[in-house]
C-alpha cells in the first residue's frame, strides 16, 4: 500500500504563489512519474504537469513559465510552485504518483485565486 499526503492548497490573491507538497510513503522499491492534476468546478480533471523518474517534465499549456514540479526521491515528493497565479487556476489539486506501475491518487487539496 501507498498513501500520499498532500499540504499547501489555500486562498491566495491573483498574481501570487504557493507550494504544494504530495508525500508518498509505503511499500514500494520506486516511483516512475509523479504528476500533479487539476479539477475546477464544473470542468474534468486535467493533467497540470509531471515529472518522470528521469527528471523529464511536462506541462499543460496554460501553466507554463507560471508552474514548477519538481521532485525529491529521498524524500518520495512531489512539488508544485505555483507562481503568477489567476483566477482561472482555482481547483482542487490532487498528485497522482506511479510506483512501479501502480498509481495511487492523494486526497486533493483546494487552491483557491481570488481578490
Amino acid at each position: 500500500q501507498v498513501q500520499l499526503v498532500e499540504s499547501g492548497g489555500g486562498l491566495v490573491q491573483p498574481g501570487g504563489s504557493l507550494r504544494l507538497s504530495c508525500a508518498a510513503s509505503g511499500s514500494f522499491f520506486s516511483i516512475d512519474d509523479m504528476n500533479w492534476y487539476r479539477r475546477a468546478p464544473g470542468k474534468q480533471r486535467e493533467l497540470v504537469a509531471r515529472v518522470t523518474s528521469g527528471g523529464s517534465k511536462h506541462y499543460t499549456d496554460s501553466v507554463k513559465g507560471r508552474f514548477t514540479i519538481s521532485r525529491d526521491n529521498a524524500k518520495n515528493t512531489v512539488y508544485l510552485q505555483m507562481n503568477s497565479l489567476k483566477p482561472e487556476d482555482t481547483a482542487v489539486y490532487y498528485c497522482k504518483v506511479v510506483p512501479q506501475g501502480l498509481p495511487y491518487w492523494g486526497q486533493g487539496t483546494q487552491v483557491t485565486v481570488s481578490s
